[in-house]
């Protein structure tokens, strides 16, 4: 009997640490699944910079959703979507956008307090909740806190992420998901405090894998990292062709014509 994509992304996150290196479109989402990715995530920025619209909930709603059904269409992978804010101030509008991405296929989302209250996301993911549930699909709501990103006192950090995480927690979030932080104790406490799984984003100075998962992390996010290296070798190799008329590509030998289509068609 073939186990439920819900189901499956939420046992991900039992024991171990997934890793998840973060698409912006079908393209990128095939390479991932054949590099043998577990899951499929979604960076807002790479899905924006694949449209040629700026990260920050800027990304026109259709282009989003165009973007998560073309994922959908090439992997049956659980997929994770990243909702930024829920690209709306309204809770109810938040829960709609995301119950049009759990009826294309989607068993999971970030959705972030960025510059808002936590009361807001609070009320953005009991919305949503009830969305899921009405649908009966157990969704992987992954509560986003921007503490680390957003200047708070660094003595101060770890106590106020734990009190976000208790209220997201009680308004129905599956995991806590703190991009920015990169110490082992506050790493450590933030896993003993809660019993939210840890999500924890690339970043100078992130401890490596196997010791993530030793701290008690249970998912490890590459954010835009890979996008913003790959449109910067779009960049170089853009300039070289223009100054040159060559490609050269450096130190990433190139997948090839042949390669890249039998990878498009499978």
């Amino acid at each position: 009997m073939q186990v439920r994509n819900d189901v499956l992304f939420h046992a991900l996150h039992a024991d171990g640490l997934l890793m998840l290196s973060n698409c912006g479109d079908a393209g990128s989402a095939r390479i991932a699944a054949a590099a043998g990715s577990k899951a499929l995530a979604t960076s807002s920025a790479a899905v924006a910079w694949s449209h040629g619209f700026a990260d920050g909930s800027t990304l026109p709603r259709e282009l989003l959703m165009a973007s998560v059904k073309a994922i959908l269409r090439v992997s049956s992978l659980p997929l994770t979507v990243d909702a930024e804010d829920g690209y709306s101030a309204d809770p109810a509008e938040a829960a709609a956008l995301v119950g049009e991405l759990i009826d294309a296929g989607v068993v999971g989302i970030n959705i972030e307090d960025g510059g808002g209250t936590p009361a807001l996301l609070a009320e953005k993911i009991r919305a949503i909740r009830a969305v899921a549930d009405a649908r009966g699909v157990n969704l992987f709501i992954n509560a986003r806190t921007d503490v680390y990103l957003r200047g708070v006192d660094a003595s101060l950090r770890v106590q106020e992420v734990l009190a976000r995480a208790a209220l997201y927690e009680a308004a129905g979030a599956s995991g806590l998901f703190v991009p920015g932080i990169t110490s082992e104790d506050d790493i450590a406490a933030v896993v003993k405090a809660t019993p939210l799984p840890l999500n924890v984003m690339l970043r100078e100075g992130v401890p490596a894998p196997a010791r993530l998962a030793q701290l008690g992390a249970r998912r490890l996010s590459a954010g835009s990292a890979i996008s913003e290296a790959m449109f910067g070798c779009v960049d170089a190799l853009t300039r070289q062709f223009l100054d040159s008329g060559k490609v050269a590509a450096g130190p990433y030998a190139p997948m090839g014509y042949s390669a890249l289509n039998r990878l498009m068609t499978q």
